[in-house]
Protein backbone atom coordinates (compact mmCIF):
# COMPACT_ATOMS: atom_id res chain seq x y z
CA UNK A 1 0.00 0.00 0.00
CA UNK A 2 0.94 3.50 -0.76
CA UNK A 3 3.82 5.26 2.09
CA UNK A 4 1.04 8.01 2.83
CA UNK A 5 -1.79 5.27 3.93
CA UNK A 6 -1.85 5.63 7.76
CA UNK A 7 -0.31 2.47 9.46
CA UNK A 8 -1.84 -1.24 10.02
CA UNK A 9 -3.00 -1.73 13.87
CA UNK A 10 -0.23 -4.20 16.00
CA UNK A 11 -0.90 -7.65 14.66
CA UNK A 12 -2.68 -10.00 16.57
CA UNK A 13 -2.42 -13.91 16.67
CA UNK A 14 -4.85 -15.07 14.15
CA UNK A 15 -7.68 -17.42 16.12
CA UNK A 16 -8.58 -20.89 14.88
CA UNK A 17 -11.51 -23.11 15.75
CA UNK A 18 -14.89 -22.18 16.02
CA UNK A 19 -16.05 -18.77 17.06
CA UNK A 20 -17.99 -17.63 19.75
CA UNK A 21 -22.00 -18.41 19.23
CA UNK A 22 -23.22 -15.84 21.63
CA UNK A 23 -21.68 -12.44 19.77
CA UNK A 24 -23.11 -10.67 17.25
CA UNK A 25 -21.27 -9.48 14.12
CA UNK A 26 -19.24 -6.12 15.26
CA UNK A 27 -18.96 -5.26 11.00
CA UNK A 28 -22.65 -3.46 10.98
CA UNK A 29 -24.66 -3.17 7.33
CA UNK A 30 -24.17 0.71 8.19
CA UNK A 31 -20.41 0.17 7.80
CA UNK A 32 -20.45 -1.70 4.99
CA UNK A 33 -22.34 1.14 3.29
CA UNK A 34 -19.83 3.53 3.74
CA UNK A 35 -17.20 1.45 1.89
CA UNK A 36 -19.05 0.98 -1.19
CA UNK A 37 -18.37 3.47 -4.09
CA UNK A 38 -19.81 3.27 -7.67
CA UNK A 39 -16.48 2.78 -10.02
CA UNK A 40 -16.37 1.97 -13.72
CA UNK A 41 -14.87 -1.74 -14.80
CA UNK A 42 -11.49 -1.40 -16.05
CA UNK A 43 -12.06 -4.58 -17.68
CA UNK A 44 -9.48 -7.50 -17.86
CA UNK A 45 -5.87 -6.35 -16.78
CA UNK A 46 -3.86 -6.60 -19.59
CA UNK A 47 -1.39 -9.31 -19.12
CA UNK A 48 -4.16 -12.14 -18.57
CA UNK A 49 -5.71 -13.79 -21.45
CA UNK A 50 -9.23 -14.20 -21.66
CA UNK A 51 -11.09 -17.46 -21.62
CA UNK A 52 -13.28 -18.01 -24.87
CA UNK A 53 -16.30 -20.62 -25.35
CA UNK A 54 -14.06 -23.49 -26.40
CA UNK A 55 -11.61 -22.90 -23.15
CA UNK A 56 -15.07 -23.16 -21.20
CA UNK A 57 -16.43 -26.42 -23.19
CA UNK A 58 -12.80 -27.99 -23.12
CA UNK A 59 -12.43 -27.01 -18.92
CA UNK A 60 -16.12 -28.25 -18.62
CA UNK A 61 -15.33 -31.59 -20.46
CA UNK A 62 -12.23 -32.51 -18.38
CA UNK A 63 -14.01 -31.75 -14.97
CA UNK A 64 -17.31 -33.60 -16.26
CA UNK A 65 -14.99 -36.89 -17.94
CA UNK A 66 -16.50 -39.81 -16.13
CA UNK A 67 -18.82 -38.48 -13.64
CA UNK A 68 -22.99 -38.32 -13.53
CA UNK A 69 -26.02 -36.93 -12.10
CA UNK A 70 -26.27 -33.80 -10.97
CA UNK A 71 -23.48 -31.42 -10.32
CA UNK A 72 -22.16 -30.86 -6.87
CA UNK A 73 -20.55 -27.76 -5.53
CA UNK A 74 -18.87 -27.07 -2.46
CA UNK A 75 -19.29 -23.91 -1.47
CA UNK A 76 -17.22 -21.74 1.43
CA UNK A 77 -17.72 -18.01 0.67
CA UNK A 78 -19.75 -16.01 -1.93
CA UNK A 79 -21.47 -19.05 -3.66
CA UNK A 80 -23.62 -19.90 -0.68
CA UNK A 81 -25.40 -16.57 -0.94
CA UNK A 82 -24.88 -15.84 -4.72
CA UNK A 83 -24.30 -19.09 -5.79
CA UNK A 84 -24.96 -18.04 -9.92
CA UNK A 85 -26.73 -21.06 -10.73
CA UNK A 86 -30.32 -23.19 -10.23
CA UNK A 87 -29.61 -24.88 -6.73
CA UNK A 88 -31.66 -27.69 -5.32
CA UNK A 89 -30.60 -29.57 -2.07
CA UNK A 90 -28.30 -28.08 -0.21
CA UNK A 91 -26.09 -30.09 3.31
CA UNK A 92 -23.37 -28.48 5.44
CA UNK A 93 -19.95 -30.46 5.26
CA UNK A 94 -16.48 -30.15 5.36
CA UNK A 95 -13.71 -30.35 3.17
CA UNK A 96 -10.32 -32.00 5.31
CA UNK A 97 -7.34 -30.65 4.21
CA UNK A 98 -8.42 -27.18 3.39
CA UNK A 99 -9.38 -24.23 4.95
CA UNK A 100 -10.49 -20.77 3.75
CA UNK A 101 -8.24 -17.93 3.47
CA UNK A 102 -8.45 -14.23 1.72
CA UNK A 103 -5.84 -15.65 -0.80
CA UNK A 104 -6.45 -13.59 -3.92
CA UNK A 105 -5.44 -10.48 -4.72
CA UNK A 106 -7.66 -8.08 -6.95
CA UNK A 107 -7.42 -4.65 -8.94
CA UNK A 108 -10.62 -4.95 -10.14
CA UNK A 109 -14.32 -6.53 -9.07
CA UNK A 110 -13.92 -6.06 -5.60
CA UNK A 111 -10.57 -3.80 -5.76
CA UNK A 112 -8.75 -1.84 -8.34
CA UNK A 113 -5.20 -1.14 -9.13
CA UNK A 114 -4.35 1.92 -6.33
CA UNK A 115 -6.20 0.12 -3.76
CA UNK A 116 -6.27 -3.76 -4.44
CA UNK A 117 -8.62 -6.34 -2.88
CA UNK A 118 -8.94 -9.58 -1.53
CA UNK A 119 -11.14 -12.40 -2.65
CA UNK A 120 -11.89 -15.81 -0.76
CA UNK A 121 -9.74 -19.44 -1.61
CA UNK A 122 -9.15 -22.40 -0.87
CA UNK A 123 -5.63 -23.32 0.32
CA UNK A 124 -3.90 -26.51 1.73
CA UNK A 125 -4.17 -27.36 5.15
CA UNK A 126 -6.60 -27.69 8.01
CA UNK A 127 -10.40 -27.70 7.91
CA UNK A 128 -13.21 -25.95 6.40
CA UNK A 129 -16.78 -26.37 6.90
CA UNK A 130 -19.30 -25.10 4.53
CA UNK A 131 -22.32 -26.41 2.14
CA UNK A 132 -22.35 -28.56 -0.52
CA UNK A 133 -25.23 -27.53 -3.19
CA UNK A 134 -26.38 -29.98 -6.06
CA UNK A 135 -27.23 -27.93 -8.98
CA UNK A 136 -31.57 -28.30 -10.05
CA UNK A 137 -30.46 -27.74 -13.69
CA UNK A 138 -28.49 -30.41 -16.25
CA UNK A 139 -24.86 -30.40 -14.60
CA UNK A 140 -23.66 -29.37 -18.07
CA UNK A 141 -25.61 -25.94 -18.00
CA UNK A 142 -24.72 -25.40 -14.24
CA UNK A 143 -21.13 -25.89 -14.68
CA UNK A 144 -21.01 -23.66 -17.53
CA UNK A 145 -22.29 -20.86 -15.72
CA UNK A 146 -19.95 -21.50 -12.34
CA UNK A 147 -16.67 -21.29 -14.80
CA UNK A 148 -17.66 -18.24 -16.61
CA UNK A 149 -18.80 -16.66 -13.06
CA UNK A 150 -15.31 -17.46 -11.21
CA UNK A 151 -12.86 -17.57 -13.86
CA UNK A 152 -11.98 -15.11 -16.78
CA UNK A 153 -8.47 -16.06 -17.49
CA UNK A 154 -6.73 -18.59 -18.78
CA UNK A 155 -4.01 -18.28 -15.77
CA UNK A 156 -6.76 -19.10 -13.48
CA UNK A 157 -8.49 -22.33 -15.14
CA UNK A 158 -6.86 -24.34 -12.93
CA UNK A 159 -8.76 -23.18 -9.94
CA UNK A 160 -11.24 -25.35 -10.53
CA UNK A 161 -11.33 -28.74 -9.25
CA UNK A 162 -12.56 -31.54 -7.24
CA UNK A 163 -12.67 -32.36 -2.99
CA UNK A 164 -13.96 -34.86 -0.83
CA UNK A 165 -16.58 -33.03 1.74
CA UNK A 166 -17.88 -35.42 4.67
CA UNK A 167 -21.33 -34.49 5.33
CA UNK A 168 -22.74 -34.35 8.88
CA UNK A 169 -24.60 -37.43 7.88
CA UNK A 170 -20.95 -39.05 7.60
CA UNK A 171 -21.36 -39.14 3.66
CA UNK A 172 -18.23 -38.94 1.83
CA UNK A 173 -18.91 -36.84 -1.42
CA UNK A 174 -17.20 -35.43 -4.25
CA UNK A 175 -17.86 -31.90 -5.22
CA UNK A 176 -16.88 -29.30 -6.84
CA UNK A 177 -14.99 -26.37 -5.64
CA UNK A 178 -11.96 -23.53 -6.26
CA UNK A 179 -8.49 -23.69 -4.71
CA UNK A 180 -5.64 -21.51 -5.00
CA UNK A 181 -2.43 -22.89 -6.14
CA UNK A 182 0.31 -21.40 -4.27
CA UNK A 183 2.00 -20.50 -7.45
CA UNK A 184 -0.70 -19.35 -9.24
CA UNK A 185 -0.29 -15.47 -10.54
CA UNK A 186 -2.67 -13.77 -7.82
CA UNK A 187 -2.33 -15.83 -4.77
CA UNK A 188 -0.59 -13.39 -1.73
CA UNK A 189 -0.09 -14.48 1.18
CA UNK A 190 -1.06 -11.51 3.80
CA UNK A 191 -1.21 -10.81 7.92
CA UNK A 192 -4.53 -10.47 9.70
CA UNK A 193 -4.41 -6.57 9.97
CA UNK A 194 -3.58 -6.17 6.47
CA UNK A 195 -6.39 -8.58 5.23
CA UNK A 196 -8.66 -6.63 7.76
CA UNK A 197 -7.26 -3.28 5.90
CA UNK A 198 -7.57 -4.20 2.16
CA UNK A 199 -10.98 -5.80 3.48
CA UNK A 200 -11.83 -2.56 5.02
CA UNK A 201 -11.07 -0.04 2.57
CA UNK A 202 -10.84 -1.81 -1.37
CA UNK A 203 -13.85 -1.35 -3.69
CA UNK A 204 -14.13 -2.08 -7.24
CA UNK A 205 -17.20 -2.08 -9.69
CA UNK A 206 -18.34 -5.67 -8.19
CA UNK A 207 -18.30 -3.82 -4.65
CA UNK A 208 -16.41 -3.20 -1.76
CA UNK A 209 -14.17 -6.17 0.23
CA UNK A 210 -16.22 -5.56 3.50
CA UNK A 211 -19.56 -6.35 1.86
CA UNK A 212 -18.26 -9.58 0.44
CA UNK A 213 -16.89 -9.99 4.28
CA UNK A 214 -19.64 -9.37 5.74
CA UNK A 215 -22.57 -11.52 3.65
CA UNK A 216 -19.88 -14.12 3.42
CA UNK A 217 -19.94 -14.10 7.40
CA UNK A 218 -23.67 -13.79 7.55
CA UNK A 219 -24.30 -16.25 5.36
CA UNK A 220 -21.76 -18.78 6.90
CA UNK A 221 -24.32 -17.86 10.78
CA UNK A 222 -27.44 -18.27 8.80
CA UNK A 223 -26.11 -22.33 8.52
CA UNK A 224 -25.15 -22.47 12.01
CA UNK A 225 -21.34 -21.79 10.87
CA UNK A 226 -18.86 -19.74 12.42
CA UNK A 227 -15.22 -19.71 11.50
CA UNK A 228 -12.94 -17.99 13.98
CA UNK A 229 -10.55 -16.33 11.52
CA UNK A 230 -13.42 -15.07 9.09
CA UNK A 231 -14.89 -13.63 12.92
CA UNK A 232 -11.63 -12.19 13.64
CA UNK A 233 -11.43 -10.09 10.01
CA UNK A 234 -15.18 -8.62 10.50
CA UNK A 235 -14.28 -7.44 14.00
CA UNK A 236 -10.53 -5.95 12.50
CA UNK A 237 -12.63 -4.47 9.75
CA UNK A 238 -15.20 -3.12 12.14
CA UNK A 239 -12.68 -1.58 13.93
CA UNK A 240 -10.78 0.09 10.66
CA UNK A 241 -14.07 1.57 9.26
CA UNK A 242 -15.27 2.74 12.93
CA UNK A 243 -11.74 4.50 13.35
CA UNK A 244 -13.04 6.68 10.03
CA UNK A 245 -15.10 8.51 11.97
CA UNK A 246 -18.15 8.19 9.35
CA UNK A 247 -15.61 9.48 6.85
CA UNK A 248 -14.29 7.17 4.57
CA UNK A 249 -10.79 7.94 3.24
CA UNK A 250 -10.44 9.14 -0.48
CA UNK A 251 -7.50 6.63 -1.87
CA UNK A 252 -8.09 5.99 -4.97
CA UNK A 253 -5.44 7.92 -7.18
Amino acid sequence: MPDSLPPLRPARPFPKGPAPRHRAMALTQAQVGLTLRALPDPGMPADWERMEDADYEALADRLLDGRAGPLRVFAYGSLIWKPGFETGARARGTAHGWHRSFCLHLTQWRGTEAVPGLMLALQSGGSTTGLVIDAAEPARAALDKLLRRELIAKEHAGMARWVKVRLDTGERVDALTFWANPDGPIVIELPAEEQAWRLAHACGHGGSGAEYLHETVRALDAEGIRDRGLWHLQELVAEEIAAWGGAPPCLEG
